[in-house]
């Protein structure tokens, strides 16, 4: 059964998920449902962690100053030169 909601929001907010909404051809209120669900879902996701993968926990050490975002960056345009 739906439901009306009324909800006070900033004016640039609302036009922005408007346009957002438009076009991944969806309506605002759907937006909001599917968010709203997806916060209030009683399902709790924990992921395992195999053996493997605690293993391998702490098998690199970098300095503490290290710049992933360059590294990757660097790694990037040596790959598509």
């Amino acid at each position: 059964m739906n439901t009306k909601l009324t909800i006070r929001l900033n004016k640039s907010i609302i036009e922005n998920a408007k346009f957002y909404a438009k076009n991944h051809s969806t309506s605002l209120s759907r937006m909001i449902e599917l968010y709203l669900n997806s916060m209030t879902s009683q399902e709790v996701k924990e992921f395992e962690i195999t053996p493997l993968v605690d293993s391998l926990s702490g098998v690199v050490k970098l300095p503490n100053d290290f710049d992933f975002k360059s590294e990757y960056l660097n790694y990037l345009n040596e790959k598509y030169k």
